[in-house]
This record gives structure tokens, C-alpha cells and sequence, in this order.
């Protein structure tokens, strides 16, 4: 069962991801009473980029061209973090939370640094703002983690799935607090809506795709995988350590791929149902989840 775990971790994580967003797509455009992509249009998205040439910007250095490589490897390593039903193989890299939040960081370091070598315009805006959101955003993270974590007494990703499996765990009011606060992460790190709206590239409104406006082909697709793996990534943390889960592994497999299929569901109802906030009014959006895990810390020491 163990080497399963970490076979659908890889194999999952590399070939499922663009699955997430594409299903995400069909959903919102079924919910908006019109025909909308085939939930595999990511993959055709994908293949044509791969075959198409590299253009580069100039001028630009190194940075520029090493971004989507160092990209790309930060994500993989971190799909070996998140834990498959309570199981993890023994990696190397271990399974620590505090690892999974510093690689999303080199991303978005290496993704900023690189639309700061290019010098466009459009993709500094879309940086800038990225950075400033990213200062709730982490701290969000964090604090969603560590309540998630109080439980197990440890920041280990397995350690904290299976404390957060039966039904006891949903009697503590950290986990509800814990829970909203991850929903909030889950929109900014996908860059969905309200937060971000990902159907548009408008200069005066994008954010996570004004990062990518100067790359092409080969580039290009490596980012939107790893745009489509942090999908995978967050739907199925967010499943293993803050959605209903309980038996051995095979009704853990099913109870996680239900999991994330509602949370699919609940992402594409929520950009149907609410437009695109104004850049301004998402920090403050971010700082009330920050208060939240602020409270559910406190009711955890005190309860």
C-alpha cells in the first residue's frame, strides 16, 4: 500500500494534475449553462505548447532562462511531500510541512525574479502584486498548517493526515478556523476567483499570468504544468487534512478522490457564483484569515 501511495504521488502529481484545472473549467461553464473545454483541453494546451519554439526576450540573462527548469524541479519535490491516503514512502526529503512551504516560496521567488529580468511592464505588475498577496498568503499557510498540526503534535504532512482521519477531530472548533483559513490559501495559491481570475489575460487585472506573459513554448508549458501540479498539490492536502476521512487505505483512496472532486466543484460553483475582487479589498480578505487561525490557536490553548 505504501508503494502505491507513492506511485499515485508521482504518477498522480505529474499526469493527473492538469486533470484538476480542466476539470474545474467544464464544471464552471456547465454552472454557467454553456458547453465550455473537455476537462483534457490542458493537456492539448500542453502539447501544443511543447511543440513550439522557444522566443526570448531581450535582453535578459541567465535568471530568465533558468526560472522554468528551477520551476518546474521545486514542484516535483514537492509532490513527494504530500501524503496518499495517510502513506508516504520514506523519501529522502521526508514529509515536512515547513519543506512544502519553503519550496512554494522558491517558486514564487524564482517566478518574480524572473519577470523582474525580462523589465516588462505588465509582468512587474502582475509580480508586484503577486509579492504583496504573498505576505498574507504565507502567513496564512502557515497558520492553516499549524492548527492542522496541533493535533498530531508534529509539522509531518502523514503525521497530520492521520490525526485529522475519523471524526473526532471535527469536535474542535481550531479545525473549523483551520479549515476556512486553507479554503482562502487554496484560492490564492490557484489563482482562482475572487482572488484572481484565471480566463483572462486583461494587464489591468491579471496576477498569476502576468508572471508568465514573456515565456513561450517549451517554457510556457512547463509553467502551466506546474501551475496545474499546485492545484494538485493544495486540493489534496487540503482533502487529507481537512476533509472527512476514515478506514484503511482503499476507502481513504476513495473517500481522497471524492474529496478532491468536491473541491473541484466548490471552486468552479464559487467563480460562478462571485466576481473578481478589487486588488486592494484581497489583503484585508487574507488578514481576516490570518485572524482566524489566530482564534483557532487560542481556542485550542484554552480548550
Amino acid at each position: 500500500m505504501t508503494a502505491l501511495a507513492g506511485a499515485i504521488q508521482i504518477l498522480g502529481g505529474l499526469a493527473l494534475a492538469p486533470l484538476l484545472p480542466g476539470t474545474i473549467q467544464t464544471l464552471k461553464a456547465g454552472l454557467q449553462g454553456r458547453r465550455g473545454p473537455s476537462p483534457l483541453q490542458p493537456y492539448r494546451e500542453l502539447r501544443r505548447l511543447w511543440r513550439k519554439t522557444l522566443a526570448d526576450p531581450q535582453p535578459t540573462t541567465v535568471v530568465y532562462r533558468l526560472a522554468p527548469c528551477i520551476v518546474a524541479a521545486a514542484t516535483i519535490l514537492a509532490l513527494f511531500l504530500v501524503p496518499i491516503a495517510d502513506l508516504s514512502p520514506g523519501w529522502p526529503l521526508g514529509n515536512d510541512a515547513i519543506v512544502l512551504v519553503g519550496l512554494l516560496a522558491l517558486v514564487r521567488f524564482v517566478l518574480a525574479a524572473a519577470s523582474w529580468d525580462t523589465g516588462s511592464g505588465f509582468a512587474l505588475i502582475g509580480s508586484s502584486r503577486d509579492l504583496t498577496l504573498s505576505v498574507f498568503a504565507e502567513a496564512l499557510l502557515v497558520g492553516a498548517l499549524i492548527l492542522a498540526a496541533l493535533p498530531a503534535g508534529s509539522t509531518d504532512l502523514v503525521a497530520m493526515s492521520g490525526a485529522a482521519s475519523g471524526s473526532a477531530i471535527w469536535s474542535e472548533p481550531a479545525h473549523w478556523f483551520a479549515a476556512v483559513a486553507f479554503a482562502l490559501v487554496v484560492l490564492v495559491e490557484t489563482g482562482r476567483q475572487p482572488i484572481d481570475n484565471p480566463d483572462t489575460h486583461l494587464e489591468l487585472t491579471m496576477i498569476h499570468e502576468g508572471l508568465l506573459l514573456e515565456y513561450a513554448g517549451r517554457d510556457l508549458a512547463l509553467l502551466e504544468w506546474s501551475a496545474a501540479a499546485r492545484h494538485w498539490i493544495f486540493l489534496v492536502v487540503a482533502a487529507e487534512l481537512y476533509l472527512p476521512h476514515w478506514g484503511g487505505f482503499g476507502v481513504q483512496l476513495v473517500c481522497l478522490v471524492i474529496g478532491v472532486t468536491v473541491l473541484c466543484a466548490v471552486l468552479a460553483f464559487a467563480e460562478t457564483a462571485q466576481a473578481k475582487m478589487r486588488v486592494l479589498r484581497v489583503p484585508a480578505l487574507l488578514a481576516g484569515g490570518c485572524l482566524l487561525t489566530l482564534v483557532g490557536l487560542i481556542s485550542w490553548l484554552v480548550g
